[in-house]
């Protein structure tokens, strides 16, 4: 078993490429997402981003410029001995809007010269399809994952990678923390809430087209390249009740529930059924046809991934000053945890309560 251990490191297009606009690059969701005092609003989709002033700092603009290194870098990561290495492709940079009819092949070469380097240094390529890269022509013209537009062509952008990499990608994931539309819905999906929209009725239905974006890709993988696996991600960690207090065990009984709604549906092919309630409580449409239940119910992912950087704990009734910081996901402060300086909890034996708890919930490989 451990000869087949896939042990290795992960980035995002948005992190390290840079050359945001080379080789006919669109812009995407990232790319208009400054550092500094208008980030955190922007990333939460509550500040639209044009409403900053002129001068901003742009991290993915630039970042390591793996675009022009990636061959260098390969050679260091094949030094430290890695066997696997999770990249994401740049949706903008196969599609530059998103809208265009052919792909572009200069991107394609691009994505195809990483492969091949890494096959040359006996790395597997784990490909991430969408890493929070929306193309920015889709934001503004459909309001991203708010409309059901957005599953088409999602789909002919994955089929054009699948085609193009039948035979050298053995490992595909379809959408990147796919929870984290939730959290930070802008910087998770491009998703821009507009004054007096409902914000339950907007994520939820945003994430039902992801989720069923998800399920007709793993439906086109499957056809073009049958050898090939399909993966989901979260950003996992589970939520610990802050107290035996019975309303605090309920209280993190509900976030884990929330959580982990988009592995439930992209493993178990059907929404939970406290989503149901739910939707039909408070009104929520989501869009659901006869076909999308069939496609979900049918293309079940293969493997589940997962980032872990903490565990959150839960509390009934927050007072001021209780809430954690630093973390898309709000919570208490762990009295029994240490915090790093950004204010994440310091858990590493979470990780391992975590690995059980999608190993029990899933029986699918990790």
């Amino acid at each position: 078993m451990q000869n087949d251990f896939l042990w290795g490191g992960a980035s995002a297009a948005n992190q390290i490429e840079g050359g945001y606009l080379a080789g006919g690059k669109g812009l995407t969701s990232v790319d208009l997402i400054p550092h500094g005092e208008y980030r955190r609003e922007i990333l939460a989709g509550l500040r639209h981003y044009e409403d900053v002033p002129e001068g901003q700092f742009y991290p993915s603009h630039e970042a390591i410029d793996f675009y022009t290194h990636y061959k260098e870098d390969i050679a260091l990561f094949a030094e430290m001995g890695f066997k696997a290495y999770r990249f994401s492709m740049a949706w903008s940079r196969v599609f530059p809007t998103g809208l265009e009819e052919e792909p572009n092949e200069e991107g394609l070469q691009f994505y195809e010269n990483v492969i091949d380097e890494l096959l040359k240094y006996n790395i597997e390529p784990i490909v991430t399809i969408n890493h929070f890269d929306v193309p920015k022509t889709l934001i503004d013209n459909y309001g991203s994952w708010k409309s059901r537009e957005m599953i088409a062509l999602f789909e002919k952008y994955a089929t054009v990678l699948f085609k193009r990499f039948k035979g050298k990608v053995k490992y595909w994931i379809s959408v990147n923390e796919i929870n984290m539309l939730f959290h930070l819905p802008f910087m998770g999906a491009g998703i821009y809430l507009e004054e007096g929209e409902n914000r339950e009725q907007v994520l939820y239905k945003a994430a039902h087209h992801e989720l069923v974006a998800s399920a007709r890709a793993t439906k086109a993988l499957r056809e073009i390249d049958p050898d090939a696996q399909m993966g989901c991600m979260i950003a996992a960690g589970d939520y610990y009740p802050y107290s035996a207090n019975p309303k605090d065990i309920r209280a993190a009984q509900l976030a884990n529930q929330e959580n982990f709604f988009f592995i439930d549906v992209q493993s178990r092919g059907k929404y939970p059924n406290w989503t149901k309630h739910k939707f039909a409580e408070e009104g929520i449409e989501i869009g659901m046809t006869e076909e999308d239940e069939k496609v979900l119910a049918e293309n079940t992912v293969d493997y589940i991934s997962l980032s872990y950087y903490s565990t959150r704990t839960s509390k009934a009734e927050l007072e001021p000053g209780e809430a954690t910081t630093g973390n898309a996901f709000v919570g208490a402060v762990n009295p029994y945890l240490e915090k790093s300086e950004w204010g994440w909890a310091i858990d590493p034996l979470g990780m391992r309560t975590t690995l059980n708890t999608l190993w029990e919930r899933y029986q699918k490989p990790l």
